[in-house]
């Protein structure tokens, strides 16, 4: 047994017994619920939340296809630095409301809130869908992080991969979202020290950074693509910025963004992280300059493989105990987010169609049950698809994937501000929204070869939709999540005054202005629990409340609720 495999098998199964351990960390024995599985109780604190939040933001697969997107492309690379430095300042004024109006209502999912907001059933099922959907290729991309790292390590495709899985689905079903949250200490504390090995192989290299950047200008002058370059080109930077500004709204749309969100303990908790996470952005910073090293090293990918790239560049260049700590953080960094997405994805099934649908009189045991069991249903889907798809389609699946979680943008982020928009108006631009996406993506090829101009397949090849598809001459793209959100945005906008002058009743408002600032301690927030990662969790794990009950002093001419029924 090599050493890089046995340093990453000893700290595997460390985070294993952690996951497992986690059920116990402070838990009620006599609580079995979904908040309690889905959301650890509604109750992590400041230390808890920052990891929890980090591990979900960033991924085993931004650690690994990111830089190797850097060593193939160049500046086009670094999207993910613009769009978490626009994502963080927003999340701070959304997430705060969105924190508030879920813990007075009891909501453990954006569907639910959008069915509360709009008094629409059907519309709280299209978010929850579209969710689900775009949450499982997202699960299988943070597989093929790891998958990379045991090809590194010489195991074969298949069974290892599998075992891993397994292995993360048992900890997640046993635990819930306590399992991640405590094993994103050890990811995060990884992470870092991946960090600071690429430093100091750096600081080793004669000339250390100025030699590289030289060396990775003069790669990308003699390559035959006109896309590359340690500059943006000009014909990459409208969809560098589009998808940037794409990409850091979709992250706030992904269930998995704001599960780790609801499980904070206060407002106060959640801003302070969000205040603090953007340091986190230079780490990132740090791992995609990887990309560069690997080019100055001449690293090359095994078996053609470029997600190995990476793994690699540390297999080559550090020591084997610090390149197996490496790769147990890829490993680790790939568990975590994977999940906390299925666990995401289970809760919007369990309480926007099993419960609304299939069993509305569902107990709390049994809906916990459901949920779990369905985490374990989307774990192995993910493993399917990466294992019976190639590599590349699974990558195109998450860009379209993207793409649909940002339709849901008007009825939960602009929900959060404003119940303006006719329900009908909402659905229909997520319907007109989905369909420019998708027959825009339909047009979108898949190019590759030595000058990346040659069409390896015709449809569904990536997100960037080529302008001369419009009979421009231009070879600038744009990323086609923006406009479908657009064509929604406007259509929703236009239709809305268009319905309410027709008379099409709307559905009625089950939330109050005060509920969107509501904090702890506040009467009407209820589920609340002391701190977990400070003072022990009391017996009696409900904190008691005198809570209102909704519109108790609300008459059907208060503005905070409309007059029309629910349908």
């Amino acid at each position: 047994m090599s050493t890089q495999l046995a340093v990453f098998l000893a700290v595997f199964g460390s985070v294993t017994l952690m996951g497992f351990a986690a059920a116990r960390w402070r838990r009620p024995d006599s609580i079995h619920s979904l908040e309690e599985w889905g959301l650890g109780g509604r109750a992590f604190g400041n230390w808890v939340t920052f990891f929890l939040l980090s591990g979900d933001v960033y991924t085993a697969y931004t650690f690994v296809a990111v830089p190797t997107l850097v060593y193939g492309m160049g500046a086009t690379g670094f999207f993910p630095v613009p769009f978490l430095v626009i994502v963080y300042p927003m999340l701070f004024v959304v997430l705060a409301r969105f924190w508030s109006v879920c813990h007075v209502h009891g909501f453990v999912t954006p569907a639910e809130f959008v069915r509360a907001r709009f008094g629409s059933p059907g519309l709280g099922t299209v978010v929850a869908v579209l969710g689900i959907v775009a949450t499982m290729p997202y699960i299988a991309l943070q597989l093929i992080g790891m998958e990379a790292v045991f090809e590194v390590m010489g195991l074969p495709k298949g069974w290892p991969l599998t075992l891993a899985f397994v292995v993360l689905a048992l900890y997640t079903f046993n635990s819930g979202l306590r399992g991640p949250a405590l094993v994103s200490i050890v990811k995060d504390a990884l992470i870092l020290w991946a960090v600071l090995a690429v430093l100091m192989i750096v600081a080793m290299t004669p000339g250390q950074w100025e030699t590289i950047f030289k060396i990775a200008e003069d790669r990308y002058a003699v390559t035959p693509r006109t896309d590359d370059g340690l500059l943006l080109p000009v014909q990459s930077q409208l969809n560098y910025v589009t998808l940037a500004l794409g990409s850091a709204v979709a992250l706030f749309l992904y269930p998995h963004t704001l599960t780790g969100v609801l499980a904070a303990r206060n407002r106060g908790t959640l801003r302070r992280n969000l205040a603090v996470l953007p340091v986190y952005t230079l780490t990132l910073g740090v791992l995609m300059l990887v990309g560069f090293a690997a080019l100055y090293d001449g690293t090359q990918p095994i078996g053609g493989n470029a997600n190995t790239v990476v793994p690699q560049w540390f297999n080559e260049n550090a020591p084997a105990w610090c390149a197996g700590l490496a790769f147990a953080a890829i490993g680790v960094g790939a568990m975590v987010p994977a999940a906390i997405m299925s666990i995401a994805a289970a809760n919007l099934f369990t309480r926007d169609i099993y419960r609304v649908y299939l069993r509305p009189r569902a107990t709390a045991k049994e809906e916990t049950y459901v949920s779990k069991s369905v985490s374990l249903t989307v774990k192995f889907g993910a493993l399917l698809i990466l294992l019976l798809l190639n590599t590349q389609f699974a990558i195109d699946l998450q860009l379209i994937g993207g793409v649909l979680i940002m339709q849901t943008l008007p009825a939960v982020a602009l929900g959060l501000y404003t119940n303006w928009f006719h329900r009908w108006a909402l659905g229909l631009g997520v319907g007109a929204g989905l369909v420019v996406g998708l027959f825009m993506l339909w047009q979108v090829p898949k190019l590759g070869g030595t000058d990346g101009r040659q069409v390896v397949r015709e449809h569904f090849g990536g997100s960037a939709w080529p302008l001369n598809n419009l009979g421009l001459d231009s070879d600038a793209t744009i990323y086609v999540g923006i406009v479908a959100l657009a064509v929604n945005l406007l259509v929703a906008a236009a239709l809305t005054p268009l319905l309410r002058a027709a008379d099409v009743r709307d559905g009625r408002d089950d939330t109050r202005e005060h509920d969107y600032v509501a904090d702890e301690g506040d009467p009407t927030v209820r589920r609340m629990t002391e701190i977990l990662d400070g003072e022990p969790v009391p017996t009696s794990f409900f904190t008691p409340v005198s809570r209102p009950t909704r519109f108790e002093n609300a008459s059907d001419d208060d503005p905070s609720r409309r007059a029309y029924p629910r349908l």
